[in-house]
């Protein structure tokens, strides 16, 4: 149901305002009816999702204009070049098997939401092609500023759900903090932050990420030159914020990723005191796979009218593949060393239940002949920071970690995750799975289960809603390799 309406030679006086051109007046009728035309769906629902000045960006002069119009999305597109693509330094397309977590789309294009041009080369230099779900809900509803409300599943997207509008928004031309993104864990912070970092390379935008850990007096050094945009974990900001070198009175966007876990008793008291310092007029969006009761509070107290997002019709991943195997304590390290020969693994992430097992597996396997890292929060912050980033950049196959990783951390060559030790909770399952099949592609998960963790694993299954498979003799690599 799209309409195509040609406007000819229409005599157009516009201004700039954030380094973007918009129309503040038509100066003829037929000029005019156009406007009045752009404007009728938005008296519909998607009137409050959309607003009009945001979307009439247009080049300067008499121009011929073709506008595109999508009722149903409310999207509006006008044709003009595409030259600047053409200079773009694009990452090798990705060929893999995506599921319809992330291509059960609106059909929808960055460039419909009519986002700076500059932040549009980022987002295609950093290999985004075309909005994924969670990304066609969010970002036009952002950028009207309404509160958020999104639950979607881990791995579909949800980092450019959020980084996309707040890099839009912000003003690089006024040296003040604009916006905020808290995370639960230090790692997730580096990659949020590096993430941001990428999609503004064009945009000029001082991003800082400050976690515990790190050097106090080379974070208060930071924040007296120029910060548009914090990336940190609640402790570590609040703490800045208290000793007043981190100015939040201008900070009207505050984003929480994996919201359930801020809003946990570890982490809870520390944000609200937080928000003290934001101004009245902010924006909330706030993003996780899981929400427990104690986010319903939450929004209930500080978020005005949110809109609320939930693709969680299934909650865990589609492309990921779950198996148990049934084993004694005694005999799970030669089971691994049975899956690490069997397997076609990419990279595959270990998770045991303590600090302890991990330091020892990580050892077992090292014996074994298998190259392997290992990670837990007792680590000191360099080295948790090293073996992150080497991981990611695939300097080793193998990673035995806690619970630690399983919040957020997007590691696209991970395909297969072991748990060693079942987890404790079906929310601690599902992160840990979600940590592969990242982005609609394909993963496996292989859960080695004793005697005693056998009811856990079938009340997993009954809260989650999903099946976990007997381990086969043989596990064909289509489901797991494409």
């Amino acid at each position: 149901m799209e309409r195509d309406v040609e406007l000819r030679r229409i005599p157009i006086i516009s201004r700039t305002v954030n380094n973007r051109r918009t129309i503040s007046n038509f100066s003829s009728n037929s000029g005019q009816d156009a406007l009045s035309f752009l404007e009728t769906p938005m008296r519909s629902r998607t009137r409050r999702r959309l607003n009009l000045p945001y979307l009439a960006t247009i080049i300067k002069g008499e121009a011929d204009i073709s506008v595109t119009l999508n009722r149903f999305s409310g999207s509006v597109t006008l044709g003009g070049g595409q030259d600047w693509k053409a200079t773009l330094r694009l990452p090798p397309p990705d060929t893999r098997y995506q599921t319809a977590d992330v291509t059960a789309t609106k059909g929808n294009e960055f460039e419909d939401y009519f986002l700076k041009r500059d932040l549009l080369k980022g987002i295609y230099e950093k290999g985004f092609e075309k909005p994924s779900p969670i990304q066609e809900e969010s970002i036009p509803i952002a950028l009207t500023g309404s509160d958020i409300l999104a639950r979607a599943k881990n791995g579909t997207g949800k980092t450019g759900a959020f980084c996309i509008p707040v890099l839009e928004k912000i003003d690089p031309n006024t040296n003040v903090i604009q916006a905020m993104i808290l995370v639960p864990t230090r790692e997730l912070a580096l990659q949020t932050s590096q993430v941001c970092k990428e999609l503004s390379k064009y945009l000029n935008i001082q991003v800082m990420v400050t976690t515990g850990g790190t050097s106090l007096r080379d974070d208060i050094m930071r924040l007296h030159q120029p910060v548009h945009l914090l990336v940190g974990t609640p402790g570590r900001i609040l703490d800045l914020t208290k000793k007043g070198v981190c100015v939040l009175k201008d900070c009207t966007m505050l984003v929480m990723d994996e919201a359930d876990k801020l809003l946990s008793a570890e982490f809870q008291p520390s944000l609200e005191e937080l928000i003290q310092f934001l101004p009245q007029n902010r924006q909330f969006l706030m993003f996780s796979a899981t929400f427990p009761v104690t986010v319903k509070a939450f929004k209930d107290l500080h978020l005005r009218k949110p809109y609320v997002i939930n693709l969680m019709d299934q909650l865990t991943l589609m492309g990921v593949t779950q198996y148990y195997a049934f084993v004694e304590e005694r005999q799970k390290v030669h089971c691994l060393n049975t899956l690490f020969s069997k397997l076609q693994i990419n990279q595959s992430i270990i998770f045991c239940n303590s600090v302890n097992r991990v330091e020892l597996l990580a050892k077992k396997i090292t014996e074994l002949g298998y190259s392997c890292f290992y990670i837990h929060a007792k680590m000191v912050q360099d080295h948790r920071n090293r073996v992150f980033h080497e991981f990611r950049n695939g300097a080793c196959r193998n990673l035995v970690c806690t619970d630690l990783f399983t919040r957020g951390i997007d590691i696209q060559a991970v395909n297969v995750v072991i748990n060693f030790d079942f987890p404790r909770t079906s929310e601690s399952y599902l992160h840990r799975v979600g940590r592969s099949g990242r982005f609609g592609h394909l993963g496996l998960a292989v859960n080695l289960v004793t005697y005693e963790d056998r009811f856990k694993m079938y009340q997993t299954e009954q809260e989650l809603g999903t099946e976990i498979k007997p381990i086969p003799s043989q596990i064909d690599q289509a489901i797991y390799c494409q």
